[in-house]
């Protein structure tokens, strides 16, 4: 027979509601007696009944994730955030991809499957400003990313103009005056690219450096081939540069590829930034040099947020933005 609750609290001689809270992680249980229940639970081999606990509490025990492409390395590691701090408070995580499709999108904030879960945490790229009223649903929602601002939503972001900016000045600082940046989107204004543009250009003229368009380099994916493609581009067409600025870490690592291919020394001749700190972004050879924008902060954030909204703590008022900071992780590629 498997041990009860009752089980657990005798072994650890308290109450049956001391175990409860313990279980449900109450902060007002002494540490010793804590370290008691926890004791008797491993010892018993106790799992607690989430369902009958769910059922009287109204909630799933779970919430959902909706991103483009778990393909993208940044989506990847934020869902592995995400994942990882709902383990820590008891909740798994239900992960859907997207494409990055405004109906698919749509459909999911629609969709049945979200009484199955507590809450949604969202990273739309289809979905415009247009859209934001879209988001007045019924149930706990987090928005990520960059496509819709001041909406009915609680809204956990990147500060992409000033993180941009500060990496461009940091490659300006070290000398770095022809600076490529990789990843241009020219209908793009609102969105990461846009923004990130916006940042670097804010950077050139606060320096007093001249803008070069041949310098601001489009790709319409933003993978290695893109990053690759570009900087062959530019030395095809003899575009003179000391720096690339990719404006995520994984168009700034095919760069990196393509100026090893194209025989420039990097960093001696060419420095390169990118944005993101992706892990992959230390291994790479030379290491990456790159903006961490906050990802661990926005996971943390964006789960906390929506459990408080599941839980409807009555400190959590009207929707909010909340956005991260962000800071230059140097290595290699392009040192100080």
């Amino acid at each position: 027979m498997a041990p009860t609750l009752h089980d657990v609290a005798q072994l650890a001689g308290v109450s049956i509601k001391t175990v409860s809270n313990v279980i449900n992680d109450y902060s007002h249980v002494r540490p010793a007696t804590r370290e008691k229940v926890q004791r008797a639970i491993a010892e018993l081999g106790y799992t607690p009944n989430l369902t009958a606990r769910n059922l009287r509490s109204g909630r799933t025990g779970a919430i959902a994730l909706a991103v483009p492409d778990l393909g993208v390395s940044y989506f990847a590691e934020l869902a592995a955030a995400v994942i990882a701090e709902a383990e820590r408070r008891g909740v798994v995580v239900l992960v859907e991809q997207t494409g990055g499709d405004r109906d698919r999108e749509l459909e999911l904030l629609r969709s049945s499957r979200r009484v199955l879960t507590d809450g949604l945490i969202f990273s739309p790229l289809g979905m415009t400003q247009a859209d934001a009223d879209r988001l007045a649903v019924g149930y706990p929602l987090v928005i990520l990313g960059e496509r819709i601002f001041d909406g009915p939503a609680d809204h956990v972001t990147m500060r992409n103009v000033e993180a941009a900016r500060a990496a461009t000045e940091f490659l300006i600082a070290s000398g770095r005056r022809r600076i490529a940046v990789v990843g241009a989107r020219p209908d793009d204004t609102t969105g990461s690219a846009g923004l990130r543009l916006r940042g670097y250009r804010e950077a050139l003229d606060a320096a007093g450096i001249a803008r070069d368009d041949a310098l601001v380099v489009p790709a319409s994916m933003w993978q290695r081939a893109g990053g690759a493609h570009a900087l062959h581009a530019l030395v095809d067409h003899g575009v003179d540069v000391d720096a690339v600025f990719g404006l995520n870490d994984t168009l700034a690592l095919g760069a990196l590829r393509a100026l090893h291919e194209r025989g420039r020394r990097v960093p001696e001749d060419v420095a390169v930034m990118g944005f993101d700190d992706l892990d992959e972004a230390r291994y790479s050879f030379p290491s990456l040099t790159t903006v961490d924008p906050g990802q661990a902060w926005i996971a943390r954030t964006a789960v906390d947020r929506l459990l408080w909204r599941a839980a409807g703590d009555p400190q959590v008022s009207g929707p909010v933005r909340l956005v991260a900071d962000h800071r230059i992780v140097v290595r290699e590629s392009a040192p100080e």
